[in-house]
């Protein structure tokens, strides 16, 4: 009989209830201390384990756990700390490790950006000047405690070399296989050290794979696993891929490993196993439930899945998992007693994906009627959400189909429209703005939580509201910024609020996520078609604008990062869901227009995050991207200026979709990679208007004016001085009152700086 085990590949950090993050916030904001959190979090594990250990999965992964980013734990397990933080060996200080994350007065912080094309950020290794050495073996510690402590043999995870060093920065392509060598003993010893404290399975992460990397690479990569074989011949490792198929299927299927994970939910792996086979000599592992979001699968068509996998690799061993870590979903639906049951009856969290992982490993091992009234409640479940009268709404779909080109085209070319807009905004040289979010203080989440709870009324929290745009307003305009915002105080998320608006949509009490460090976010549901009954934004809006003679921007979250920072069903394409919130969002910017509102932001920091990992796949999402933007914001008037925002984004392989979305201005991050975005733009003549982000909000660390200064020169050697707007990178939601006005006086000042000795080298 074939041996059927169930895994898990990841689970999520942060607590049913965020204990997680509120132990790290507190600890930096020193009140605790250091031995107070790793104990609170070293609870938060332990009972992380026990959990997975009691819902009754085979191989429990330890070591996936992070007081910040797991990419981060393995630089800091190497040895790999940039110069500027004055590292002298041995094992990292935690520091030190919150201090490449989160920078500190003397040191910025290391770059962050997207893992793949999710929304979690990790921390970008720099290996200028490094040469690594194994610190400690994180895995091993991981191991012990869960063995000594809860009796768990657990599967210790690594992140692998190959994608470790091809996310990594400081080195030229041409040297990658040497910088590979180094790592390579460190590894091995890791290995052998693991395997003599009698570790059975251990998983090596290697998503990249799902990547279009060379051949070349691949085949290297071959070599070094041979190695890892030899050097620990007892340990089962598992080459694990996920977020999409892997490119090299043939190649990688014969690396010298026990067993090969695949990704079954993204791509198309069955396919790649049905056309080339699957090594009898490997034991498979299918992931077959969705990593990545929150719908309850199907138990009858996984068992089919897992069926028709069984038949084409042919092996005599499977191991069920999820498609990716479940670091990507919220931990569980028994907290969420307010959602409505047939919205909570299409719903599977991180604890609901290893029941049903569990039970199709019984399923599948001991015959289908062994599951047979879990399979019938599961079914009963679907129906019910299936049916539901608010997942259908013919208007919109009649709306949708009835979509051309036209739709999806401002009136006039960007070159004429801009003038018009210059003259009835009659803005400075260089002007100056923010994102959109000001301060969310203590008291304004109280506030807010407060009024969910009813404990004041809605006048009551609206009065709070307002009290707060006109205090912000006040404080923009001494500090002297020329393009203001009403601050965003009566949003939780730039995507939840949207979520609670827009019909279709549902939001959580408890689904949070981990985006970076301890901001976590809570995506919302969409369940059915897309629709917008009333304004959203007006309101504070047209209130912030009548308080200043000075133009504030209208604030909008665009099509792909709603839909994107969301929990979709998947049975409806996501293209058309795109194109469903791009019209509701349409009728939002008219609404604002219509109020006197002349510059509308419509934010979509999420737009190249999503793009699928096989470079093939690229131009239809970034077609379908581009025109769910333009159908969201083309129907305004020539003198009506747009703007989006990108954070976190290499925008080089994007440059051609960022121009096609005709947007007017565009803001850009470009603090934590130093500059190196600009490079694209000096490739690349970019002719609409821009703000390169000149100071890192995700650091609490205040920038002096020179240090700014010195960021805005060196954009402006490439992007014209008529183009150039003047930002942080990002909101400002996350930061205190006193470092917001404190950067932004900076800002300012170095702007009005530049701007004088700009204009008077002009008259020169």
């Amino acid at each position: 009989m074939t041996n059927i085990i169930s895994s898990n590949l990841g689970y999520p950090r942060i607590g049913e209830k965020r204990e997680w993050k509120r132990s790290l916030e507190r600890y930096w904001n020193k009140q605790i201390s250091e031995k107070e959190l790793l104990e609170q979090t070293d609870a938060i594990r332990l009972a992380n384990l026990k959990k997975q250990k009691e819902l009754g999965v085979d191989l429990i992964p330890v070591g996936d756990f992070s007081l910040y980013d797991h990419v981060l734990d393995t630089s800091a397990m190497f040895g790999i700390i940039p110069d500027r933080f004055n590292y002298n060996g041995g094992k990292v200080d935690l520091e030190t490790y919150f201090a490449i994350a989160r920078g500190r007065k003397d040191a910025v912080a290391s770059e962050m950006t997207k893992w793949f094309n999710t929304n979690y950020h990790y921390i970008v290794p720099e290996l200028e000047n490094q040469k690594p050495t194994l610190t400690e073996n994180r895995p091993l510690a991981f191991y012990k405690e869960a063995k000594e402590k809860l009796g768990i043999n657990g599967k210790p995870v690594i992140l692998g070399p190959i994608t470790y060093l091809k996310l990594s920065k400081g080195y030229e392509e041409k040297d990658f296989s040497a910088r590979l060598q180094e790592f390579i003993p460190l590894y091995i010893q890791l290995l052998k050290e693991l395997e003599e404290a009698g570790a059975s399975w251990v998983q090596i992460d290697e998503p990249i794979f799902g990547t279009n990397v060379s051949k070349e690479v691949i085949l290297e990569a071959k070599q070094v696993y041979e190695q890892f074989k030899q050097a620990a011949p007892k340990l089962k490792l598992i080459l694990q891929t996920y977020f999409e198929h892997i490119i090299h299927y043939k190649e990688i299927v014969e690396f010298p490993v026990h067993a090969i994970g695949l990704d079954f939910v993204f791509g198309d792996s069955l396919e790649l196993i049905r056309q080339y086979g699957f090594p009898e000599d490997k034991v498979l592992a299918a992931g077959v439930i969705n990593g990545r979001n929150v719908w309850r699968a199907n138990l009858e068509d996984k068992i089919s899945q897992l069926e028709l996998i069984q038949q084409y690799s042919k092996g005599n061993q499977l191991i069920i998992q999820p498609s990716s870590s479940l670091l990507h979903v919220p931990v569980t639906i028994k907290s969420e007693v307010k959602l409505d049951s047939d919205v909570k009856d299409g719903l599977a969290f991180a604890d609901e994906k290893l029941e049903e992982i569990v039970l199709l490993t019984k399923g599948l091992h001991s015959g289908k009627d062994s599951i047979k009234t879990e399979r019938k409640a599961n079914k009963n479940a679907l129906d019910r959400f299936s049916n539901s009268t608010n997942r259908n709404n013919k208007q919109v779909q009649d709306a949708i189909n009835k979509l051309d080109a036209s739709d999806a085209t401002r009136s006039l070319p960007f070159n004429e429209r801009i003038k018009k807009q210059h003259q009835e905004l009659n803005l400075p040289l260089l002007p100056t703005t923010t994102i959109g979010s000001l301060p969310q203080t203590t008291e304004v989440r109280k506030t807010r939580t407060k009024w969910r709870k009813g404990e004041i009324t809605t006048a009551q929290y609206e009065h709070f509201v307002k009290d707060n745009i006109e205090k912000w307003i006040h404080i923009q305009e001494e500090l002297g910024l020329d393009v203001l915002v009403h601050g965003e105080f009566e949003r939780t998320d730039m995507v939840e609020y949207f979520g609670e608006k827009l019909n279709g949509f549902g939001v959580t009490e408890y689904g949070w996520v981990q985006s970076y460090g301890s901001r976590c976010v809570k995506p919302p549901l969409i369940f059915g078609d897309v629709s917008l009954d009333q304004s959203m934004t007006v309101k504070e809006s047209v209130f912030a604008q009548s308080l200043t003679d000075k133009p504030v921007k209208g604030m909008l979250t665009g099509p792909v990062t709603i839909l994107n920072w969301s929990f979709a069903h998947d049975d409806v394409s996501r293209y058309t869901v795109q194109n469903q919130i791009a019209l509701a969002l349409r009728k939002e910017v008219e609404s604002l227009e219509e109020n006197g509102i002349k510059i509308i932001q419509v934010d979509e920091p999420a737009l190249r995050e999503g793009l699928p990992l096989d470079e093939n796949k690229w131009k239809d999402y970034l077609d379908a991207a581009v025109y769910a933007f333009q159908l969201a914001t083309s129907s305004v008037k020539d003198v009506t200026q747009i703007h989006t925002h990108m954070c976190y984004s290499e925008f080089k392989n994007i440059y051609d979709a960022i121009d096609g979305l005709d947007a007017d201005v565009i803001s850009i991050e470009t603090s934590r990679s130093h500059g190196e975005i600009v490079s694209t733009f000096e490739e690349n003549t970019y002719a609409k208007e821009i703000g390169l982000g000149v100071y890192d909000i995700h650091s609490p660390r205040v920038p002096d004016k020179e240090e700014i200064k010195q960021n805005i020169n060196r954009a402006l050697q490439t992007i014209p001085k008529e183009q150039f707007w003047i930002n942080p990178d990002c909101g400002l939601k996350t930061r205190s009152e006193a470092e917001t006005i404190g950067a932004l006086k900076a800002m300012i000042q170095a702007a009005k700086e530049i701007r004088e000795e700009q204009l008077t080298f002009q008259k020169q």
